[in-house]
C-alpha cells in the first residue's frame, strides 16, 4: 500500500480516462491520492473529484505561480472556502514560491505564502510547499513563521544536501520524492540518501514529472512505483520497507485517518 501525496488528478488532462487512471492507481496499490488546489479555477473539479472518489482527498491554497495582479481577491475567495470548512482539507497547499518563470510578482507571493501559512497554523493543518529557484526567500519566512505546531512537505523536492539539512532543522517538514529521482542527471538520488526515513513521501505531481520509462509522457499515481522501484536501488531497502515508512508518514503528516480507513499501513 502506498500513498501519492500529491497529484492534480482533476485536471484537464485526465478528462479523457480519469476513471481508468484510478483504476490503474487502485491496482498499483495506490490507497490514497492527495489533491493539491492551485487557484479558484481549480475548486469546482476538485470537489467532483473528491466527492466521487473518497480516497483522493483535497488540500485548498493558491499556487505561487497563479498569483498575478488579482491576487487579493484570489486570495479572499481561497480564505472563504477553506475556512468555510476546513475538515474537508488534508492540508493548505499548494503554497509556496516560485520565481522560475516569472519573479515579478515576488512581493506578492511572499504575502500570500506568509498569510496561507498563518492560515496553516490556525486551523492546525500542514502545508504543501512549491519552491522553485525561490528557496533562499522562503527560508526567510519559514525562519520568522516557525513554530512546533508548523508542519508540512517540501513537494517535488529536488534541493541541494545543503538545503535537506536546513529542513530537517524545523524538525516537523518531510520530503516529498517523485519522479525526478529516476532522472539520470537530476542529482537527486545521492541526496535522498541524506533524508532520513521518517521523513520520506512519495508523490507523483501527476500529469506533471513522470518518471522513467514514463517520461516525456503524461503521469499518473499508477506510475509511483517506479519511484518506489528507484528507491529501493537508491537505499538498498525492500519495497515492503518503503511502502510501509512512506505510508506511514503521510498518514501521520496528514492525519489521512479522519478521511478514510487504512487495512493498515
Amino acid at each position: 500500500m502506498i500513498i501519492d501525496t500529491h497529484a492534480h488528478l482533476y485536471a484537464e488532462e485526465f478528462d479523457e480516462d480519469r476513471s481508468d487512471a484510478l483504476s490503474r492507481a487502485s491496482l498499483s496499490g495506490v490507497a490514497a491520492i492527495l489533491l493539491p488546489n492551485i487557484d479558484t479555477q481549480s475548486i469546482t473539479a476538485l470537489e467532483q473529484l473528491s466527492l466521487s472518489s473518497p480516497n483522493c482527498i483535497p488540500m485548498m491554497g493558491l499556487h505561487p505561480t497563479y498569483v498575478k495582479e488579482n491576487w487579493a481577491q484570489e486570495l479572499a475567495a481561497i480564505e472563504t472556502k477553506l475556512f468555510a470548512s476546513p475538515e474537508l482539507y488534508c492540508a493548505v497547499g499548494e503554497i509556496g514560491l516560485d520565481l522560475y518563470w516569472d519573479d515579478s510578482f515576488l512581493e506578492a507571493q511572499k504575502e500570500v505564502f506568509r498569510t496561507q501559512v498563518r492560515w496553516a497554523k490556525e486551523l492546525k493543518l500542514p502545508i504543501a510547499i512549491h519552491v522553485r529557484k525561490a528557496f533562499d526567500p522562503l527560508f526567510e519566512i519559514l525562519d520568522q513563521e516557525w513554530t512546533p505546531e508548523l508542519r508540512g512537505v517540501f513537494h517535488c523536492f529536488t534541493g541541494s544536501k545543503e538545503q535537506v539539512q536546513r529542513i530537517l532543522k524545523y524538525k516537523t517538514f518531510y520530503f516529498g520524492i517523485g519522479g525526478v529521482l529516476t532522472y539520470k542527471n537530476a542529482g537527486l538520488a545521492e541526496v535522498v540518501k541524506e533524508i532520513p526515513l521518517n521523513k520520506l513521501l512519495l508523490e507523483t505531481d501527476a500529469p506533471y514529472l513522470s518518471p522513467v520509462p514514463y517520461r516525456g509522457k503524461r503521469n499518473e499515481p499508477a506510475y509511483l512505483i517506479e519511484v518506489v522501484s528507484k528507491l529501493q536501488e537508491v537505499l538498498n531497502l525492500s519495497a515492503s520497507e518503503i511502502e510501509m515508512h512512506t505510508t506511514q508518514n503521510a498518514i501521520t503528516l496528514f492525519e489521512l485517518e479522519k478521511f478514510i480507513t487504512f487495512n493498515h499501513a
